[in-house]
């Protein structure tokens, strides 16, 4: 079966009772029991409802895995990967991370005595040199956030080899329409399912998918334990997110793509942060190792951070907001928003610059999205 079709159909079939096409909203806490002992596959809504059973499903048949857990956001559900790790352990991380997954390993969990190293993993050897013997995890986003370099998936596989280290990759950027990381050697994929997944600016979700068994059973562990959940009716509205994945994501990339042609050749731009841009560093991994380059575009202006404020200012489809990967056009700010809990010094090593802007392409019409940045650079 096709992707997209999986898109569409996977882990669903028509309601039993009904033959309703579309999966129920189960909208109830609690389940009668047939008699002590016995249930029939739910009890409690904490621990699951048939409505984020099936998104669950959904989720481990379009990434490729063995089975998903869905959280109450993209970072509770990184918080339970790392809970299921030891006081000691050592986690190997890109250097540019979202800022949230940033704070969340440096500010909460390092002090519970896990050990982080945040590095450049463009190069093959830098990986290497930092792997030590108590390393049990490789920590990838690609593209980062919000610099856009990209991690090469299948060196990082090759580098992990027999070593027991679990090699997890956020997948949130490129959906696994744009990008597979299950079939480059990852073992469990994160989604910021607020994200492309969802598609539409009305959900906050994540979730661990993963075709380890121990991270699987101790995902189940965390969410009845923690209680990080999705209710029912944010799940259904993710799987019928997921349903339009294909498309939304296909004019996102179209647009993204001409946008960013705008922005290279505009005489107020000094940069473009763009993987589909034949100037990007790493533009032929992306060809290699992505379908598509996505809808997320850096750029900064030549007269630098105030010339950035008054742009946003002037703008009118492109909302000003945080968040990305909804149908709806946005920009943000990273050093007042994302990255504000981001050392000044490490912003300015991984270069997010105060003027640096950030876009997240929706799926307006590209002529209007290109003619307001036009407007607003005057």
């Amino acid at each position: 079966m096709k992707l997209e079709t999986r898109f569409v159909h996977g882990g669903q079939a028509p309601e039993p009772v009904t033959g309703a096409i579309t999966t129920p909203i189960f909208q109830t806490a609690t389940y009668v029991l047939e008699k002590v002992g016995m249930d029939k596959g739910f009890d409690y809504s904490r621990t699951n409802t048939p409505t984020r059973r099936v998104l669950e499903k959904l989720l481990a048949e379009i990434e490729g895995a063995k089975d998903a857990t869905v959280f109450g956001s993209g970072l509770a559900a990184i918080d339970a990967l790392l809970h299921n790790l030891e006081p000691g352990d050592h986690i190997l991380a890109c250097d540019d991370l979202y800022g949230g997954t940033n704070r969340l390993f440096l500010q909460v969990f390092k002090k519970y005595g896990l050990e982080f190293d945040l590095i450049d993993m463009s190069k093959e050897e830098n990986i290497v040199s930092h792997i030590k013997n108590h390393t049990v995890m490789i920590f990838v986003e690609t593209p980062t956030n919000p610099m856009l370099k990209l991690v090469d998936i299948k060196m990082v596989a090759d580098i992990i080899g027999d070593r027991n280290i679990e090699l997890v990759v956020d997948n949130t950027f490129m959906t696994p329409h744009f990008q597979k990381p299950m079939e480059l050697g990852a073992n469990t994929v994160i989604q910021s399912l607020t994200k492309f997944l969802s598609g539409h600016n009305d959900v906050v979700g994540g979730a661990i998918i993963s075709n380890n068994q121990h991270i699987i059973e101790r995902m189940k562990f965390f969410i009845k334990s923690v209680g990080a959940t999705m209710g029912p009716f944010d799940s259904w509205l993710t799987i019928r997110g997921i349903k339009t994945l294909a498309i939304r994501m296909d004019r996102i990339n179209e647009n993204a793509i001409k946008i960013a042609q705008f922005l290279e050749n505009h005489p107020k731009v000094s940069r473009v942060i763009f993987p589909g841009l034949p100037s990007h560093p790493q533009h032929e991994l992306a060809k290699k190792q992505m379908s598509g380059f996505g809808g997320m575009i850096g750029f900064e202006l030549k007269v630098g951070k105030e010339a950035a404020v008054k742009c946003i200012e002037k703008l009118k489809l492109w909302l000003f907001a945080e968040s990305l990967g909804g149908v709806e056009s946005l920009i943000t700010h990273p050093v007042s928003m994302t990255h504000a809990d981001v050392s000044p010094e490490v912003r300015q090593q991984l270069g997010i610059t105060d003027g640096l802007l950030r876009l997240s392409v929706g799926i307006e019409h590209v002529d209007d999205l290109i003619e307001d940045l036009a407007q607003a650079f005057e």
